[in-house]
């Protein structure tokens, strides 16, 4: 078997793993300024994706140009979640050089679409492939990948530790080699239920203070993961931004079964306020004393830019940051300086900055763990900004494990 990583080698983003030069596994974007997508020319018999994340989906409509065909294999959350992000693309760089697809290739995604549940191996360009709950969002999945004589292991994007939507995973299926990947190989974090009990005092002491709290939250997993905590901390909020839709969207029937407990998400959208997008509206409820939950989670855009500019001067408000600040974001700046470039102005906070890790992805403790059932399999470090690091401490503890060079062939 032939592996060549096209994106997410050595980096984060654009995840493309191409198979014996006809399988292809995820096709996403970095969306960057400007976005990055994946290396070379590729035309896939079959494209196989992970989970539904623009740096693992991103691209995926645009091998849907001129003729080309290739049939997609995904879970149906990831199908949905593809739909949303790839539409939100198309409106976001309309009539932008940035924008890798065009209409008429996004419409084509659901002719060659097939959806497919956990542990139920289905044929795709020659190769038996299997899908296993991976615990990311919901909808991921680890990808086995068996010729006949390689089984190959690719396990996108996971996490180990319940979360409010998802339980961790425990799948463990046998695998000659394991595409592994590394975003959180140098951080251990506290156990989750300390971080949600942390995160909603501090919440709840700002309520209580006459304060306004703006938690700025990616709109897959993370918004809802924080609708439930608030639900489950009997703390009232509003929910704002692409986070209203995937809400929805996870609580289709035939989303549903991907939860770990719908009944707990439909509480939690039944408790949360859903603003519908006018700034006047937003700017009256950044004077009440609640919980705002909107995008977006690094503030380069969406309604935070009307509620952070519209809470920012009083000490007593707050913005809780619930995830990675990639450098150069205005989050990321936020959290190291105090001010931030907010809607092409730069702003001078006042009002409380806190982060917590909500992070879907496994820490330090959940990979090497992930990867002790794999000690005699030949391991590929891939998705992390360290990932040569990682593999050689792998190395150090017995592993055969190395980080392939973006577009490098490995034979395995």
């Amino acid at each position: 078997m032939d592996v060549q990583l096209l994106g997410g080698a050595r980096e984060i983003g654009r995840s493309a793993i191409l198979i014996d030069d006809t399988l292809l596994l995820d096709f996403g974007m970095d969306s960057g300024n400007p976005p990055a997508f994946p290396i070379g020319d590729v035309d896939p018999d079959a494209v196989v994706v992970s989970h539904g994340h623009l740096d693992h989906v991103g691209s995926v409509p645009t091998l849907l140009s001129g003729d080309a065909r290739p049939q997609i294999h995904w879970t149906q959350p990831t199908y949905d979640l593809t739909m949303v992000l790839a539409r939100d693309t198309l409106k976001l760089h309309r009539g932008s050089y940035d924008c890798p697809f065009t209409e008429a290739e996004l419409a084509r995604v659901a002719e060659v679409s097939e959806t497919h549940g956990y542990e139920r191996t289905f044929d795709a360009a020659g190769y038996e492939i299997t899908f296993f709950d991976a615990g990311h969002v919901p909808g991921s999945a680890h990808v086995l990948v068996n010729d006949g004589e390689t089984r190959l292991l690719y396990t996108g994007d996971f996490h180990t530790e319940e979360q409010r939507l998802l339980d961790g995973t425990t799948a463990r299926p046998d695998a000659d080699v394991v595409l592994c990947e590394s975003t959180y190989s140098d951080v251990t974090r506290p156990p989750r239920p300390e971080i949600e009990r942390e995160f909603a005092e501090s919440l709840r002491t700002t309520i209580w203070e006459g304060g306004t709290v703006v938690v700025p939250a990616f709109g897959i997993g993370r918004t809802q993961e924080v609708l439930c905590i608030c639900e489950e901390h009997d703390l009232e909020c509003y929910v704002d931004g692409m986070g209203k839709r995937v809400t929805e969207l996870f609580l289709r029937d035939a989303n549903r079964g991907f939860l770990r407990d719908p009944d707990l998400l439909r509480r939690a959208k039944g408790n949360a306020r859903f603003v519908d997008g006018r700034d006047g509206q937003r700017r009256r409820i950044a004077e009440q004393n609640t919980v705002i939950v909107t995008t977006s989670g690094m503030l380069h855009g969406g309604p935070a830019m009307t509620y952070v500019p519209a809470i920012r001067s009083h000490p007593t408000n707050k913005i809780a940051m619930t995830g990675y600040q990639v450098e150069g974001t205005p989050g990321r700046d936020l959290l190291e300086t105090g001010s931030a470039e907010i809607d092409g102005r730069m702003m001078p906070v006042s009002a409380q900055v806190e982060q917590y890790d909500f992070s879907a992805h496994a820490d330090r403790d959940g990979v090497r763990a992930f990867l002790e059932s794999y000690a005699d399999a030949t391991v590929l470090i891939n998705h992390g900004d360290r990932c040569e690091g990682f593999a050689a401490e792998l190395r150090a503890d017995g592993y055969d494990a190395t980080a392939p060079e973006l577009g490098e062939r490995i034979g395995v």
